[in-house]
């Protein structure tokens, strides 16, 4: 048995979201499972099946160089924080 990986689609421009997993011995039993089990009341209009094998996970030595850029995530907090202290200065 193949382990797949079910992502579905709304029609429209909905991007692809993961609904789940299941089992099938191949592809297009897997095909058919799928479309009985997650798309029974028309839950999507496309659907995608990805097999677990194929999927690539990144280590996360490979992201690792990227977490430390907290410039790149403003919430506007510094800002906010910038503009109440200028404003109790000139009180």
């Amino acid at each position: 048995m193949k382990t797949f990986e079910v992502f579905l689609k709304k029609a429209g421009r909905e991007e692809f979201r993961h609904v789940g997993a299941m089992q099938a011995p191949d592809p297009e039993m897997g095909l058919m499972l799928a479309r009985e089990s997650y798309c029974r009341r028309a839950e999507g209009a496309d659907m995608w099946l990805v097999e677990r094998s194929n999927i690539i996970e990144a280590d996360p030595a490979v992201l690792a160089p990227n977490a430390d850029k907290p410039h790149r995530h403003n919430d506007g907090e510094r800002i906010a924080e910038h503009r109440r202290s200028t404003r109790e200065a000139d009180q």
